[in-house]
């Protein structure tokens, strides 16, 4: 086997330790944790703020493709998603998508303008 194949090898191995790994802890660690508890209460909440920072960097200072679409289309099309979301009763999917469909109508509309 050359050098590469070990290389890959030696890397997928590393990742699935890497992932396996921290499931086994979670497994072993899930029935000493109370699902009530301070601990899980401060889990969600870092959590729940992750998500809320990375949403509104995501839409306030895009890269990549998103990058090239304007701020304005962004935030209306968050308010659209947000609008769908809660109208469908917390649909998560109804809410990306009306967002999504949002968005590349704008960016069309502002380039066949």
């Amino acid at each position: 086997m050359d050098t590469a194949a070990l290389e890959l090898w030696a890397l997928i191995a590393a990742c699935a330790l890497g992932t396996y790994m921290w499931r086994g802890l979670g497994v072993a660690l899930s029935g000493r944790i109370q699902a009530g508890g301070e601990l899980f209460h401060w889990a969600a909440c870092v959590a729940y703020a992750m998500v809320a920072g990375l949403t509104a960097r995501i839409i306030v200072m895009p890269t990549g493709m998103l990058a090239a679409s304007l701020l304005e289309d962004r935030l209306i099309a968050c308010a659209f998603a947000l609008a769908a979301f809660y109208a469908t009763r917390r649909n998560l999917f109804a809410g990306v998508c009306s967002g999504a469909v949002t968005l590349v109508a704008l960016s069309y509309a502002r380039t066949a303008l």
